[in-house]
């Protein structure tokens, strides 16, 4: 599987560790099909985990590496990776103001740019914001093991990204596909609309890794920029979204984060 990869150009390890991750997307939604509802407990561990796993990610895939990037390019590696971090949150505030969604806590919060779209599609373009920075953090880490002295080891690092956004995906398929059956949606058309929320991911990735192949000096930046778009995510709607109850039960968000946080770093660390 390795050699494998190996011979493949980034942009084609980009677009088949994202077709996993689609892949993990659509199996989430698919448990339409089974149940209509979700229990706010398990909502909330689920929205928890997605948090720690992207946190995870976050340095040990993204930050970590684009410090020692900017180092062999002779950079300021605070500087250039302060930079990217801060460029890639401003991306993703200005994306947040500008496309008409909807957010999937309890008072469905709609943010961007006036719009006469469904509720629906406006809840189906939230979760699609979320995925832009997840594809780009793997191909950006695909285009960063082709510049790397060991890529098979490096290919390996990129392979824990895609294993780790893959394995957050699941839940948050379920969390797109079922809010949407429980708006009165058929069950086919929440999966299809649930899954077609990972679709962007593969997209993302694709530019992301073409991009630091073509410029290789962008390599520490968009690593950082990656990273700085997903902690956005993270801390402007995923954790909110994961405490959002009036009861004492939102103690399964903080124990979902902190289980996504260990199992990213176990995959990083293991395969990285």
């Amino acid at each position: 599987m390795i050699g494998w990869l190996l011979n493949l150009a980034a942009w084609q390890q980009a677009l088949v560790g994202t077709l996993f991750t689609w892949g993990m997307t659509a199996l989430g939604a698919a448990l339409v099909f089974f149940f209509k509802n979700i229990n706010r407990n398990v909502l909330n561990l689920m929205l928890g985990f997605a948090s720690g796993v992207m946190i995870a990610a976050s340095f040990w895939s993204l930050l970590d590496p684009a410090i020692e990037a900017a180092e062999e390019n002779g950079s300021i590696p605070w500087l250039v990776v302060s930079l990217g971090f801060g460029l890639g949150g401003l991306f993703l505030y200005i994306a947040d103001k500008t496309i008409p969604h909807m957010h999937f806590g309890p008072n469905k919060e709609k943010e961007g740019l006036p719009s006469h779209l469904k509720r629906t599609i406006l809840l189906v373009f939230s979760i699609t914001l979320h995925n832009i920075p997840e594809g780009l953090a793997v191909g950006v880490a695909f285009g960063a093991a082709n510049e790397a002295a060991n890529p098979a080891a490096a290919v390996l690092a990129a392979i824990s990204v895609s294993l780790g956004i893959g394995i957050q995906n699941f839940p948050e398929g379920a969390a797109v596909s079922i809010p949407l059956r429980q708006e009165g949606l058929s069950r086919t058309k929440s999966f299809l609309y649930g899954q077609a929320s990972g679709l962007v991911e593969p997209i993302a990735a694709v530019i992301g890794a073409i991009l630091v192949t073509s410029v290789q000096p962008l390599l520490p930046y968009a690593l950082s920029f990656a990273a700085g778009a997903m902690i956005y995510v993270v801390v402007e709607e995923l954790i909110p979204e994961a405490q959002a109850t009036t009861d004492s039960k939102h103690h399964f968000g903080v124990f979902g984060a902190m289980a996504g946080f260990i199992i990213m770093m176990i995959l990083d660390v293991a395969l990285g």
